[in-house]
């Protein structure tokens, strides 16, 4: 048994427990206790993900590390089967670190006044219950990369959907309830038919160990069998990824949310989907991953560009953001529909690299609905590189990345599936693959347009005194070096947790210069906690797009087990 995986389990379940005892502080006391909890429990958790990566044999990675095998309900021979390899060890790393910055994201300092996790809105802003929240989604996400046990797999997988509701119905935005609803319904759904295709499998083969299971590339089990269970699978996963047409919950989701749940929405639960293709549904059910390779890859292309014309169509900056992830997790799917290394190592790579980019883009964007009070980007009224610098700076900087500009991790995963579908595997029709990767490379045209005209419309140009109440307020009302100097007004109406409100008070006000000095109107531009909480997502972003070998090599002995290639 190996302890490291258990504890990157216990130590955020072991801080959501500790919330639940009764205290007696007084609210900036407590306050200030969350904030250290908070960013100590997730800053462990952290920890110990990066003693994972740091302890992991580089040389065979296709080799399961770290691995933990007890008997859990031994009368099903159900197995608390826990371990890592190279596929799943990049992603509880990137969970551990997107959650540990939406802690320091979420400790704003003296802006929000003594020891507040974030802003006071009517009613309270519940920020024990935000901290327990968060806690547990990290279990279930960093849970559902570890399981090695289909059913264990399964529980995980569900975990994260009552914390990420409550995230969004309490902490959300006006229509916030609708969205959270919409997600659980659609999400439940998904889960009642990944279950039955699970069980299946477990009826064909009689084990749930997906170990075994990819060892056995679906012996065991006839090729119509293989097609049911790899759609129930397939269905299941597809709504969490989310695939067109089972993506509609996705928008209002991410529209409503606060920013920290739109970064672990976009960063961590969309892969929680692709990851059971890459773990479960390819190397487990081969046959049924042949026979609907095309279907797949169609409904993938659809999507690339369904997601880049509807983004064109957006004017609430969020909202753009979460149909752009639609299209870049249509090449995923693209990658993954190849069924050859170089489209499956795409798809991981992609996974990576939209968590790190997208992540990045929902905090800023988080960002500028603080400062102004709206994401709606005709509101915003253009001109920010001139207003505030720094954060028109950084907002380019992650569009540049997510449009798949060469040398920024955005490109490789797009390239690879694009090239996957050049060559797909054998028994795949390669005309129509050709004709996928042709819309695809019309879809990252049309990623690069979409991107283009927002920045155009924020970024650039002459700023017009036409936007909406900024939220950034002083705490009590005074001007500090590290408060913003207008007052808290329109987002707190709207009920937003974090500041995400959508208060609609018109006022002017141009932004603040860099370094945190408030001028024009009193917007501030970045501040340090921001920087803290980006600055890392930026040089990964450019890390694994100047060297992307240092994660394929890590992905691609395991896909090639996976797929039984040489």
């Amino acid at each position: 048994m190996n302890w490291l995986p258990i504890l990157l389990l216990a130590a955020p379940l072991a801080g959501a427990a500790a919330l639940l005892a009764p205290s007696r502080m007084d609210a900036a006391s407590r306050g200030r206790l969350l904030r250290v909890h908070g960013l100590a429990v997730s800053g462990v958790t952290f920890v110990l993900a990066v003693v994972l990566a740091a302890t992991f044999d580089y040389g065979d990675p296709a080799r399961v590390q770290f691995e933990t095998d007890l008997a859990w309900i031994p009368g099903l021979d159900l197995r608390f089967h826990l371990g890592v390899d190279g596929i799943s060890m990049p992603l509880v790393v990137l969970t551990a670190l997107l959650t540990f910055l939406c802690f320091v994201y979420l400790c704003r300092g003296r802006a929000d006044g003594p020891g507040q996790l974030l802003r006071p809105k009517a009613g309270g802003n519940r920020p024990r219950a935000l901290v327990f929240t968060l806690l547990v989604l990290e279990v279930g996400m960093i849970g559902t990369f570890l399981a090695l046990d289909l059913l264990l797999f399964f529980v995980f997988f569900e975990v994260v959907l009552i914390p990420m509701y409550f995230v969004i119905a309490v902490w959300g935005g006006r229509a916030r309830r609708a969205a959270a609803v919409k997600f659980i319904l659609y999400t439940l759904l998904g889960s009642v038919v990944l279950l039955l295709g699970l069980l299946l499998i477990w009826a064909q083969t009689g084990t749930l160990d997906m170990v075994a299971l990819a060892r056995a590339h679906g012996t065991g089990m006839s090729h119509s069998v293989q097609v049911i269970a790899f759609v129930a699978v397939g269905i299941g996963l597809a709504v969490k990824t989310p695939m067109w047409p089972l993506h509609t919950w996705l928008p209002d989701a991410h529209t409503e949310a606060p920013t920290v749940g739109s970064v672990l929405l976009a960063g961590v639960l969309l892969k929680m989907g692709t990851y059971g293709f890459a773990r479960i549904a390819i190397p487990v059910l081969p046959d049924g991953a042949a026979e609907v390779a095309p279907w797949l890859g169609a409904l993938a292309v659809i999507g690339i560009i369904y997601g880049s014309l509807a983004c064109l169509a957006q004017r609430d900056l969020k909202r753009m953001i979460a149909y752009s992830s639609i299209g870049h997790m249509g090449f995923v799917l693209l990658g993954f529909a190849t069924l050859t290394p170089v489209g499956v190592n795409a798809a991981l790579f992609g996974n990576i690299a939209h968590g790190l980019i997208t992540g990045l883009l929902f905090f800023v964007a988080g960002a500028i609905k603080e400062r102004y009070g709206t994401a709606d980007m005709p509101a915003l009224g253009g001109g920010m590189l001139s207003r505030l610098p720094h954060l028109g700076s950084l907002l380019t900087f992650a569009c540049i990345a997510s449009l798949g500009l060469p040398g920024l991790a955005g490109f490789w995963g797009e390239m690879l599936a694009l090239l996957g579908a050049f060559e797909p595997a054998p028994g795949l029709s390669r005309p129509l693959f050709l004709a996928f990767m042709a819309v695809g490379g019309l879809g990252a045209v049309l990623t690069a347009a979409y991107f283009l005209v927002m920045l155009s419309r924020v970024t650039h140009g002459r700023p017009t005194e036409t936007v909406h109440a900024p939220v950034l307020a002083a705490a009590g009302g005074s001007a500090g070096p590290d408060a913003p100097a207008l007052p808290d007004a329109g987002a707190h109406a709207a009920g937003d947790g974090d500041g995400d409100g959508d208060g609609k008070d018109a006022t002017g006000g141009k932004g603040a210069g860099s370094g945190g000095a408030a001028r024009g109107g009193g917007l501030r531009d970045v501040m340090g906690h921001e920087l803290a909480a980006w600055v890392p997502l930026i040089l990964l972003i450019l890390l694994f797009g100047l060297w992307p070998k240092a994660l394929l090599l890590i992905t691609d002995p395991v896909v090639r087990t996976f797929m039984g290639a040489p």
